[in-house]
């Protein structure tokens, strides 16, 4: 077995961003902070690469990708985004899936799917015909919209509406008072920083309202108006933006001002203020399906049972799992746990099955891959155990069968000490067991 693991959409789960395009590379690694002014306000044709550094494919398509990038020098620009790094870019232009390539032409904010080869061939002649396209439309008068503008979109412009209007009667009671987490812009409306800022504004609250559900929002403060809340804050430049926290002090944001670095900060702060994920017992194929097929990866516990360890040792080990899941929420995978033998069929297909309890793996349904938990069943253990696949150095297997086996439905733990069956009492009163030489066969 190979290391490799976290999401297999080959034969690997996670590896190291470095494994796939460097500064030597002509490939150029585009992230939030720097797609708007590469790309967006680019004159140049671009196609793009939105890869996730667990995926198989993506993988293969490295080599080609920087063969194309290499023969296109100075003609078409190749670009790639880590998109599972960056969710807010990925998900702005509606990408589903790995790899998924863009072609960036006349109208930037719309970008076209490719959908030639995957070859090094393919890709530069994809990106020959794109170019004679874009040639064709500027002589032709078509020349779209043009990406100077530095409007970030693809996913939609946003609306106005998903930026709450604050004002001095309003801002303590939706801000300070309430329970999410709010980036709030102080402007002024003659500002022309103010007025560049509020279209990427809009779109961001639109897209972190949505990917958030509404527990990050996005608000404005006219500062020439309400100037009882901005002296408040001591506003003196325009546009500020401040973070506001329940019970904290506000905190300046200090990062760009393009869509995607707004919506990766507003990510940031939901995943930072999200409850850990929650710790099933696996007591039917719905839970493991749901929870599994949610995540990108799935943490199994198999514990000793109840017989061996009472109620106070299965908790300690609940406790290690729960406080474990809280350090890696922001990875969103689910977590899960069965007592020993309780689900014999998927105990037997991680290799686990009738000893070594408790024990753990880190499961990726879509792939059927999996990798086991070698160290101790601790804090210490599982952190270096799933520190060690994020980097890409855990021991992968595949699923015995290929898929996933059966589920039992089982009752759940009702948190006691367990309990021995009982023994039948059996009434021989009435049995005769004398009996006579004769009576023998």
């Amino acid at each position: 077995m190979r290391p490799l693991l976290l999401g297999v959409l080959g034969c690997s789960l996670v590896l190291s961003v470095q494994a796939f395009y460097s500064a030597s590379d002509d490939v150029i690694v585009l992230t939030p902070s720097n797609f708007n002014k590469e790309v967006i306000q680019s004159d140049s044709l671009w196609l793009v690469e939105f890869y996730a550094p667990w995926c198989g494919h993506c993988q293969s398509l490295t080599p080609d990708w920087k063969k194309a990038a290499t023969a296109l020098k100075g003609i078409v620009k190749i670009g790639a985004v880590d998109a599972d790094e960056h969710k807010s870019l990925g998900g702005q232009y509606g990408v589903r899936g790995f790899p998924t390539i863009k072609i960036f032409g006349a109208n930037k904010n719309k970008p076209e799917e490719y959908q030639g080869g995957r070859s090094s061939q393919a890709i530069v002649d994809g990106a020959m015909n794109a170019l004679r396209n874009l040639v064709k439309d500027r002589l032709s008068g078509k020349s779209g919209s043009s990406g100077g503008s530095g409007k970030q979109s693809g996913g939609g412009s946003g609306s106005k509406k998903d930026v709450v209007e604050l004002t001095d009667d309003n801002f303590d009671k939706l801000v300070l008072e309430g329970d999410d987490v709010w980036m709030v812009e102080f402007f002024a409306p003659w500002c022309g920083h103010c007025k560049s800022l509020e279209p990427e504004w809009a779109a961001a609250a639109s897209a972190i309202k949505e990917q958030t559900k509404g527990k990050v929002r996005l608000g404005a403060v006219d500062a020439t108006v309400h100037q009882a809340v901005s002296s408040r804050y001591g506003i003196r430049g325009f546009p500020t933006i401040k973070i506001f926290r329940k019970g904290e002090e506000p905190e300046d944001y200090q990062g760009g001002r393009s869509r995607g670095d707004i919506i990766e900060r507003g990510l940031d702060l939901f995943s930072d203020n999200a409850p850990a994920p929650e710790l099933l017992e696996i007591l039917n194929e719905d839970i493991i399906k749901k929870t599994c097929e949610d995540s990108q990866l799935c943490i199994i516990a198999v514990l000793p049972h109840i017989l061996d360890t009472g109620a106070e040792g299965r908790n300690g080990y609940l406790d290690v799992m729960l406080k474990m899941s809280e350090k890696y929420k922001k990875k969103m995978w689910g977590w899960l746990w069965a007592e020993a033998g309780a689900q014999m069929e998927l105990e037997a297909s991680l290799g686990i099955g009738g000893f070594g309890y408790p024990a753990m793996a880190a499961i990726n349904s879509r792939k059927m891959k999996f990798a086991l938990l070698r160290g101790s069943f601790s804090e210490t253990g599982i952190h270096e155990f799933l520190r060690e696949l994020s980097v890409g150095r855990g021991s992968t297997a595949t699923f015995g069968g290929g898929s996933m086996p059966k589920i039992h439905t089982v009752e759940a733990w009702d948190g006691k000490d367990g309990q021995l069956p009982e023994e039948e009492d059996y009434d021989l009163s009435d049995v005769d067991l004398d009996y006579d030489d004769k009576d023998e066969l």
